[in-house]
């Protein structure tokens, strides 16, 4: 029998030999970083008997697959400790994630004095080094197996699997644990870990079903490696939009009022509202777009024509009963069918196309109560949404003009560089689910995917993403805590203008069906002002800034001076406010820097006679004395050109 090795080496041997006792006999100090094996491409545990030919990687810690098998194997110990200390409490699933890994249990929620108590338990368990050893029963004794230890989750995951199965588990030293592996080979081989948090979740994300524990680890291979995540979770604390989000005062939210309904506070309001202007005046301005504006709910009879009530209705928030009521309502988890109506409202021929429409479209989505998070995951919230109507021949124009927009969009408020970008496509094992035949789909698409391909865009694509009605270009992004979510969408539509009888008259006179892309140009503006507050940890560019300039007179005596800037910045457009408090200069600029403001303008005689300011910026540091009229022309022309300005380190700063 011969194994090929990764360097190209070939080992021989005679009979049946174990992953670990190859990586032993190639060295012992390979053996004891080991963590896995990859045989002919598939990641295998250590204890696997290799029995012919083959090609063979040692995978190690240093490789993705070799960390993950150790946060499996720390999920493992943990769930021991947690027994040992909570022996009442119900293990569950404990899968290792992208950044560490987190196990259930069916227990009381759990302090962070309890997770401390466990990770000294978790030491122990380590230190005493248990080997740690695989067996398989038939599915029949893995469920008695389990039930006579009491862990009647673990023997509902049994009874899922085909009768006949051989079930695999992995001991340690006396815990023992449903688990396909792969594992380590002793509990010795952890050598860095956090437990991070403790959550509610739902028992196989079932809101419907028990309400379990999660505990949210993370183990490393070394503890520098450990200390250097930890860092970056405090960053994450400083930037999560959440958490900052409420302490800039830009949102909070009630609970009498309802979970994923935030509330705008006056900051965070005009941040929305600056956005929402420049994307109106550009798309009407310079991308050629008329503005609609409709109503918030329609009857069912709408969503019937559009497809939405089969294919969408557990996403609304539905208004009456169709076996009570004459007429049932529901509000709008999308503005598409209300514009084809605007289109509608006048005969269009092949000149007035395209016909791009454009909305700020306020729209309702029931989403699940487990999926709420501050801005990211709402039920009501604003997009730039809009519709183009267009002739066949236009579709390729028309849709490398939406990316461009949305690039364009992205661009500016220097989000280009944090997303990626999905072809979201039908499922073909799923065809009830969506509207059109296999031609329909492969061809819309391949014009998608050609549209990626000429822009030389990376993207992956994704089975089972698409609407109902047509595939997607979705450009994503994730957030501090490395979920993805889409950001903007663009779709392309060749089916629903038959529902709608949507037509225009051609050169020929006839009536010929228009294609629909459905898009937005900078997505919904919730979740793109939480985007923003962690990009920049709240140091917003200036243009979006709620607060611009902060003027700080020196003493009482020099407030009327005050004014008269604060007078001419507000005459030029920019958002300004004056710190009238009988407080020292120090403590007023220590204040606005604690609020992260682009600039201060101190002034105090020198300034007043001179007709000056004094200059401090976020980026800067002290910038100088500058006149006012200097200062109003260098701030303008960067809220124009919605510049980016880049911060110098502290250091520099105090030069």
């Amino acid at each position: 029998m011969q194994i090929k090795l990764k360097d190209g080496s070939v080992r021989t041997y005679d009979g049946a030999v174990s992953v670990y006792e190859i990586a032993k006999d190639i060295s012992d100090g390979l053996a004891r970083v080991a963590c896995a094996g990859e045989l002919n491409g598939e990641i295998v545990d250590l204890r696997t008997k290799v029995t012919a030919d083959c090609e063979l990687n040692i995978i190690t810690a240093s490789d993705a697959e070799g960390l993950k098998v150790i946060r499996h194997t720390a999920s493992h110990v943990m769930a021991e400790a947690v027994k040992r200390l909570f022996p009442d409490a119900k293990v569950a699933i404990g899968p290792a994630i992208e950044d560490g890994f987190y196990y259930d249990f069916d227990h009381a929620p759990f302090s962070r004095e309890d997770l401390d108590q466990i990770e000294s338990e978790m030491k122990k368990i380590i230190k005493e080094g248990h080997e740690i050893s695989r067996f398989t029963l038939p599915r029949e004794e893995a469920v008695a197996f389990m039930r006579e230890r009491n862990e009647p989750y673990k023997v509902e995951l049994i009874e899922d699997l085909p009768e006949g199965s051989e079930i695999s588990f992995y001991d340690q030293g006396g815990f023992t644990d449903l688990c396909a592996g792969p594992h380590l080979m002793s509990t010795k081989g952890i050598k860095a870990y956090k437990l991070i948090s403790s959550s509610m979740a739902y028992w196989r994300g079932d809101e419907h079903k028990a309400q379990l524990q999660r505990i949210y680890a993370t183990a490393f291979n070394k503890k520098e490696e450990l200390a250097a995540y930890l860092e970056h979770l405090e960053d994450i604390k400083k930037r999560d939009h959440n958490k900052l989000g409420r302490e800039m005062e830009l949102f909070t939210t009630v609970d009498v009022i309802g979970q994923g309904l935030p509330l705008f506070a006056p900051k965070g309001t005009k941040m929305i509202q600056k956005l929402q202007r420049w994307i109106e005046d550009l798309e009407d301005n310079e991308w050629g777009y008329v503005r609609t504006r409709t109503p918030f709910m329609a009857k069912s009879d709408l969503y019937k024509i559009s497809g939405h009530w089969d294919h969408y209705k557990e996403g609304m928030f539905v208004l009456g009963d169709e076996e009570k009521d004459k007429e049932v309502f529901a509000l709008r988890p999308m503005t598409c069918p209300f514009q084809y109506y605007v289109y509608k409202n006048s005969q269009k021929s092949y000149r007035d196309l395209p016909y791009r429409m454009g909305e700020t479209s306020t729209i309702f989505r029931s989403e699940d109560s487990g999926e709420m998070h501050g801005l990211t995951r709402v039920r009501q919230f604003t997009i730039s949404e809009g519709h183009l109507v267009i002739r066949p021949d236009q579709t390729e124009e028309e849709l490398k003009g939406c990316l461009e927009l949305a690039n364009y969009t992205l661009t500016t408020l220097g989000l280009q560089e944090d997303v990626t970008y999905r072809l979201s496509k039908w499922d073909p094992a799923n065809r009830e689910k969506y509207l059109g035949d296999a031609q329909y789909w492969e061809s819309t698409q391949d014009a998608l995917r050609k549209i990626l391909v000429e822009k030389g865009l990376p993207f992956v694509e994704a089975d089972g993403e698409a609407a109902f009605y047509g595939p997607k270009i979705d450009i994503q992004a994730k957030n501090v805590y490395g979920k993805e979510d889409t950001m903007i969408t663009i779709q392309l539509d060749c089916a629903i203008a038959e529902n709608f009888d949507m037509y225009y008259i051609d050169e020929n006179g006839e009536k010929i069906r228009p294609y629909i892309i459905h898009r937005t140009s900078m997505g919904c503006y919730e979740r793109t002002l939480a985007w923003l507050i962690e990009k920049y940890a709240g140091k917003f560019p200036t243009w979006l800034c709620p607060e611009q300039v902060r003027v700080l007179p020196i003493s009482d005596k020099y407030n009327d001076y005050a004014q008269k800037v604060l007078s001419e910045l507000k005459k030029n457009g920019i958002d300004a406010s004056i710190d009238a408090r009988s407080e020292k200069i120090g403590f007023k600029i220590r204040a606005a820097r604690l609020e992260k403001l682009p600039y201060m303008l101190v002034v105090g005689k020198q300034e007043e006679e001179d007709g000056t300011v004094s200059v401090r910026s976020r980026f800067a540091g002290n910038e100088g004395v500058k006149p006012l009229e200097q200062f109003i022309d260098q701030i303008s022309r960067e809220i124009r050109t919605k510049e980016i300005r880049k911060e110098l380190p502290e250091e520099e700063k105090a030069k």
